[in-house]
């Protein structure tokens, strides 16, 4: 009977050694500059999260990495602000404002691509183009009414750097939501007016406007489907 209660207390202090050993030693281990670059210290960060926060963090990094790779070629760049594909076969959703004066051509993958105005709505500042292509990526649009209060969201966008178009990403939180805006603690430059505003699974939540002082605001999805008809 004492060798089995021995048994038991070994393995409950063992238990208890190995429970300390990786909350305590093993973190030192893994962040000190010498300990860290021993292969087995090495193959530890690989398979053991030290602390559950910075596996959170880790894994909301990756997925808006992800997240982007799957909704960047749904953005367009025009005059100097942005635009999103809606359908696959080129109605593409824009900000009035940022129609072009004169030429008619927006960015496409680096790609220029002339587009036709199908419709305006200069009191909601939206306007529905068409391009003349098929298969194009689109995605999702989110229900707006699983929208919380401090949700993650991001905006990507084009901006035009020397007649070059290149991808910009912002992520922030909703701060507050409206019937006909949502608005996030993000600041931007007036050049990301047009970028579409996501949730961390890559659906739409709608497309932003900039204020003066870089407040970013996005009109809702539902208006915007309501704006297209459909």
């Amino acid at each position: 009977m004492k060798n089995i209660f021995k048994i038991v207390a070994v393995l409950i202090l063992g238990a208890i050694g190995g429970a300390l050993f990786q909350a305590f030693v093993l973190p030192y281990l893994i962040n000190h500059p010498y300990f860290s670059n021993l292969s087995f210290i090495k193959n530890l960060k690989r398979e053991v999260i030290v602390n559950p926060v910075e596996e959170i963090i880790i894994q909301e990094n990756t997925a808006l990495v992800d997240v982007f790779e799957k909704v960047e070629k749904a953005v367009v760049g025009i005059n100097n602000g942005s635009g999103l594909i809606i359908t696959s076969d080129g109605l593409i959703v824009t900000l009035v404002d940022l129609l072009p004066k004169t030429e008619n051509y927006l960015f496409l993958e680096k790609e220029k691509v002339e587009f036709e105005v199908l419709r305006k709505d200069l009191e909601q500042n939206l306007a529905l183009i068409k391009i003349n292509r098929n298969d194009l990526t689109v995605c999702r649009f989110a229900d707006l009414a699983e929208l919380k209060m401090g949700q993650r969201v991001f905006l990507a966008g084009i901006i035009i750097e020397n007649k070059i178009p290149k991808k910009i990403i912002n992520e922030g939180i909703i701060k507050i939501l409206d019937e006909d805006a949502i608005r996030t603690n993000i600041f931007e430059k007036s050049t990301l007016k047009g970028s579409s505003l996501f949730n961390i699974k890559g659906e739409v939540l709608g497309l932003n406007r900039i204020d003066s002082e870089g407040k970013v605001t996005a009109i809702p999805i539902t208006e915007i489907r309501k704006f297209a008809g459909f």
